[in-house]
């Protein structure tokens, strides 16, 4: 899936670099290309379903979130689920 992705950006916007989030291939949405310089989007929600899935609990899923992911390089979107 990763490797999906990385092509799937690189057609968009070749020779950008960007900088994926490890292990959250279920929540990535796109890449914003307004952006200056363009970053990936990710879903909220899919960010935190995939901690849980990987054995947090949603409350910890949440603060890890919050707290070491959120302020990333990326756009964070809420999206349904």
């Amino acid at each position: 899936m990763k490797e999906d992705i990385e092509t799937f950006i690189e057609e968009i916007i070749p020779n950008e670099g960007l900088t994926l989030a490890d292990g959250l291939e279920k929540a990535f949405v796109g890449v914003s290309v307004e952006e200056d310089p363009p970053r990936v989007v990710y879903s909220i929600e899919r960010s935190i379903s995939s901690l849980t899935e990987k054995g947090m609990s949603h409350e910890k899923a949440s603060e890890h979130f919050w707290r070491n992911i959120a302020g990333a390089y990326a756009i964070w979107i809420n999206t349904p689920e």
